[in-house]
């Protein structure tokens, strides 16, 4: 019996690589480097909503159905993200970063793997409230395209406002989200005024190179679904990516410890991963 599981264990896996194979090489989007756990979870998610079997089985609808293709990559897509999500990490690039970005004429700055765009307006707001937005732009990206569209929406649903306001009081906020805020049928839809400071793209961090200079790189949350080799791609994306002295901002479980850049930092706070590049 473990002889027989061994066997299906090392079929599955020659399934799913053949699988995200052929999503490369038809479709051309990149899955082969993702954590290979959390890749097998979500295709087996799809397995079961699409009724079929087998890896090999999903791999046929998807290559001969664009429709079943969207849903799959859309599951290999985490958005999880909320207005000022851990709000310690705003209230400490408030106090150790604004200061040095006021001395900035202009300030560009890029949310990569922006979801639905929640985290991109909390730091607008972070920008106006600190005088900075005017002369900052913001681009945020994600591989996937349907969250990029609704980001652009510019709203969110208000059952999620009273966790909003007290995220934004612990972030250091100064005056009350509802400046920043319209309410209509439910629906809570940011001023225009902070919309105009930002760029939405789609972008894949797994294929994709660099498109601009940036003085701050925001990615949070994201590097923890890679394996090593697509980490080192993308650090080394961000490395070329980023100003000199420009800043980087992690999530709370990604660092920058044992990559090949260790010594291009230096650790601003490292309870909430923000590093300036110093080489």
């Amino acid at each position: 019996m473990i002889e027989e599981n061994s066997t299906i264990n090392e079929l599955e896996k020659l399934e799913i690589e053949l699988l995200l194979e052929a999503l490369y090489r038809h479709y051309g989007v990149d899955f082969r480097n993702y954590a290979f756990p959390v890749i097998r979870r979500r295709i087996w998610h799809r397995i079961r909503l699409e009724r079929l079997k087998t890896v090999s089985g999903l791999q046929d609808h998807v290559l001969h159905d664009p429709e079943v293709f969207k849903r799959l990559t859309s599951d290999f897509s985490i958005n999880v993200t909320e207005m000022f999500r851990d709000p310690s990490f705003f209230r400490t690039f408030r106090s150790k970063v604004i200061p040095l970005l006021k001395a900035y004429p202009s300030i560009r700055i890029w949310h990569a793997g922006c979801s639905t765009g929640e985290e991109v307006y909390s730091m607008a707001i972070v920008l106006h409230e600190e005088g900075l937005l005017e002369r900052s732009r913001i681009y945020a990206t994600d591989m996937n395209e349907d969250v990029i569209e609704q980001a652009k929406l510019e709203s969110f649903n208000a059952e999620h406002m009273q966790r909003y306001e007290i995220n934004y009081r612990l972030a250091g906020g100064t005056r009350a989200m509802s400046d920043y805020l319209m309410i209509k049928h439910n629906q809570v839809k940011f001023h225009p005024f902070l919309a105009a400071r930002i760029t939405f793209a789609q972008h894949n961090l797994a294929v994709d190179e660099s498109f601009n200079e940036f003085h701050v790189i925001i990615c949070r949350n994201v590097l923890i679904y890679f394996n090593a080799e697509l980490q080192h791609r993308v650090h080394t994306l961000f490395y070329q990516s980023l100003s000199p002295s420009g800043f980087l901002g992690l999530g709370h479980k990604e660092s920058i410890t044992f990559t090949r850049f260790t010594d291009c930092y230096k650790e601003i706070e490292h309870n909430e991963k923000l590093y300036r590049k110093v080489k």
